[in-house]
């Protein structure tokens, strides 16, 4: 890329969370606004969602629909918070369970996107399954937005959806049968 280029922005391939998760997740959002610190419930775009990132890269084209064809739905589990990053600001995170499916359904889509540059939290061998509910949250508000965090949450996971951040839109690639 040259200096003249834009810098594109990552896309995204992502795993959406039944309602029920996705009402936790969100409600836990909240908290974190209510308190007066950082929340994804701020970003207002109808494309934030509760989610968790499989894949993100620039470039990142839609993977086929065929490599959905033998997969289901399956549970998914959020667990306890985690943080990304360095300095004054974080990302606060709930962790999400590796499971069997999750791990199989992510070498799927790495498999049919093939090789790239991808975001360093997705990358083979640095990828952590997450579900985020705050950026930039400032690590002297961290006592208080943990205590916005409940207990595990136990769900489903079902639909894949592409993100193009270049055009800021969503499609669904696959609704996973139960």
């Amino acid at each position: 890329m040259h200096d003249s280029e834009p810098r594109r922005s990552p896309s995204a391939i992502e795993l959406l969370l039944d309602p029920e998760t996705e009402s936790a997740v969100r409600a836990e959002w909240d908290a974190l606004a209510a308190l007066g610190v950082s929340s994804l419930a701020a970003h207002t775009s109808p494309s934030n969602r509760p989610h968790v990132t499989l894949v993100a890269r620039a470039g990142l084209a839609p993977v086929a629909t065929e490599v959905f064809a033998a997969m289901t739905g399956f549970p998914i589990t959020l667990g306890a918070p985690l943080l990304f990053g360095s300095g004054e600001r974080r990302v606060l995170a709930r962790s999400v369970v590796p499971t069997a499916e999750l791990l199989a359904l992510r070498e799927a889509i790495l498999s049919a996107a093939g090789p790239g540059d991808d975001a360093p939290h997705t990358r083979p061998g640095e990828w952590m399954p997450h579900a985020a509910l705050a950026r930039r949250i400032r690590v002297a508000d961290l006592p208080a937005a943990l205590a916005c965090v409940g207990e595990d949450v136990h769900g489903r996971a079902g639909v894949v959806r592409h993100w193009d951040a270049d055009a800021g839109v969503t499609s669904v690639l696959a609704t996973l049968p139960r």
